[in-house]
């Protein structure tokens, strides 16, 4: 029987198209070309998803028993997505579901006969559609045809076309299904409208997502399981190659990668030889007319610019040469945070290379998160392709990229984060699909990675290797100091604004005042279940006499405990500390 959209299939329908991304994450990587070709756009639409979803639960959770209205749901799946986004995808995926909620919600304002809300019918359904894909183009400086715009679009026409003659109005499975099966035919016919599609022989990446979110809309609403993938677009750039590869990514011919394999489509993207550096993305707190100047100013640095949000919160998408600068025309507009900077690196989608010999793959090479210039020297040294972050945590892409420039048949993946274990796992998966053993050892912070490394030997057997670095990551407990953004409960009492924590094993343990005396409790407490070296990984603003201070603290409070420090440089943490 078809469900009305309340806010119970408001709920079901995100976790159907959280499920469904999932499903389809390495193929929708496989195939992205456009617009940079990094084998990403999988993961960060999944990662946007995976927000949104969070965020419909926890409102949920949070007024139960009663439970929210359709417009605290459909709300909160936009803003969940919003402060979520990822990449480009992501971006306009969360404009996309700001559009509908701002529909939704709207109607839910005038109360039906009974004085209840009313459940949006299939023609609310089709005008926040409509409203979904005329706000997502609006969000894009200059708008593309043959990309998931034009999947959106479509998939709006044909819901306010969809109803057959005599079909109840309220009937939203029918016009889901309407806008599912628009956005398929639209999807098929992408390579035919942007030209480094028909050439690498792929649908969309973004529009194959969207497909996807709208199916599960579909099975929300009827119960209908609907098969996500396209046939009609699927054949459209599989039968263009020459035979099937083992990696997920479509053959294209004459093109070779600098190992003498096919090389992937998404390294042969048109004009990619000319695109910017970087990749910055991150929240903004601003009016409507400083976000107006700041969208002029970014638009002149670089391009895939999408700025979406609105009332206040605003998600930032730009590629750019010249990262400092996108980051400073935020500060200018307002106040910018969860910044995030990717490099797309050399030897990647957007330079393609002239045919080069053949290189060697060493045995075995290590893939290591780093926050921080320090650390990320002390890594390389130690033989570590490393992997910068900057604000927001890296998209398995970026691993994935990593993995690859360690050009080794077998890679230790050190994410040195508790928030990164599902996105290395997810890279790790795609990495093994293309031919390249990969161990991943769950490190929480950068000081069990350094344990780590300390005990590698590239030398003995694999397994043998992987276990040792395991045992020394696991064998070593870890802290970080840092300092409270605003008031907030945590497991160590209140704490105000300007306050110093301590977190031990990832939970706050100790609530100070200053640096130094926060760290020396932390130290103690660590330290009084045993411990033989300490590690102190100083952040940038910690002065010397600090490091003095502690390193004395330890010698004299705790005999025969040695202590390592290094400094973590710009971007990284306050204090680090490890204990082993």
């Amino acid at each position: 029987m078809p469900q009305d959209l309340d806010a119970v299939a408001i709920r079901a329908w995100s976790a159907l198209a959280l499920d469904a991304l999932g499903q389809a994450r390495e193929e929708i990587d496989a195939i992205n070309v456009y617009p940079v070709a990094d084998a990403d756009t999988g993961t960060n639409l999944y990662l946007t998803m995976e927000s949104a979803t969070r965020a419909v639960d926890a409102v949920f959770t949070g007024l139960e028993p009663a439970g929210p209205t359709r417009a605290e749901a459909v709300r909160a799946l936009a803003h969940g997505a919003l402060i979520g986004a990822r990449g480009n995808s992501g971006t306009i995926l969360a404009q996309l579901l700001r559009g509908m909620a701002q529909v939704l919600a709207d109607d839910e304002r005038a109360p039906g006969p009974a004085g209840d809300a009313p459940h949006a019918d299939g023609e609310r359904l089709a005008l926040a559609l409509r409203r979904a894909a005329q706000s997502a183009y609006q969000a894009v400086a200059h708008p593309v045809e043959g990309t998931v715009l034009t999947v959106a679009r479509a998939a709006a026409e044909a819901a306010g076309a969809g109803r057959p003659a005599g079909q109840p109005a309220d009937d939203c499975a029918t016009v889901a299904r309407a806008a599912y099966d628009g956005a398929r035919a639209a999807l098929a016919a992408t390579p035919d409208q942007l030209a480094v599609l028909g050439r690498a022989g792929v649908v969309d990446a973004g529009g194959r997502g969207l497909v996807a979110v709208l199916g599960a809309l579909v099975g929300a609403l009827s119960g209908e399981h609907v098969g996500t993938r396209n046939p009609a677009a699927w054949n459209a750039w599989t039968s263009a190659n020459s035979g099937p590869r083992t990696d997920g990514h479509a053959r294209v011919e004459g093109a070779e990668g600098a190992d003498g394999t096919a090389a992937p489509a998404a390294e042969c993207a048109e004009g990619a030889d000319s695109g910017p550096a970087f990749e910055v993305i991150y929240l903004l707190e601003a009016d409507d007319d400083a976000v107006a100047r700041l969208r002029t100013r970014l638009d002149a640095l670089g391009d895939s610019l999408v700025v979406v949000g609105g009332d206040g919160l605003w998600n930032v998408h730009v590629h750019v040469d010249d990262a400092g600068a996108a980051v400073e025309a935020g500060v200018e507009a307002g106040r910018p945070y969860r910044i995030r900077i990717t490099h797309f690196g050399l030897g990647d989608a957007h330079a393609v290379r002239a045919a080069q010999p053949p290189r060697e793959r060493a045995q075995r090479g290590i893939v290591a998160v780093v926050r921080g210039e320090g650390l990320g020297g002390l890594y390389a040294e130690a033989g570590a392709t490393t992997v910068a972050r900057a604000g927001e945590p890296p998209a398995s892409g970026e691993l994935v990229q990593a993995v690859r420039r360690a050009h080794a048949r077998e890679v230790v993946l050190l994410p040195n984060d508790a928030e990164l274990r599902h996105t290395a796992a997810a890279a790790a998966e795609q990495a093994r699909s293309e031919g390249v053993r990969v161990a991943l050892i769950p490190t929480r912070s950068p000081v069990q990675g350094i344990a780590a490394l300390a005990v590698h030997e590239p030398d003995r057997r694999f397994d043998e290797d992987v276990v040792a670095m395991t045992a020394a990551a696991g064998a070593t407990r870890y802290a970080e100091l840092a300092i409270a953004e605003r008031q907030s409960w945590t497991t160590a009492g209140i704490c105000q604004a300007g306050d110093v924590l301590g977190l031990i094993d990832g939970d706050v343990a100790v609530i100070g005042t200053e640096v130094p005396a926060t760290a020396e409790v932390v130290l103690d407490r660590m330290l009084a279940a045993g411990g033989e070296m300490v590690t102190l990984v100083l952040g940038e603003e910690v002065p010397d006499d600090v490091a003095e201070r502690l390193q004395k603290h330890v010698r004299d409070g705790h005999l025969a405990v040695d202590t390592v420090l290094y400094r973590g440089g710009p971007q990284s943490a306050l204090l680090l500390i490890g204990v082993e």
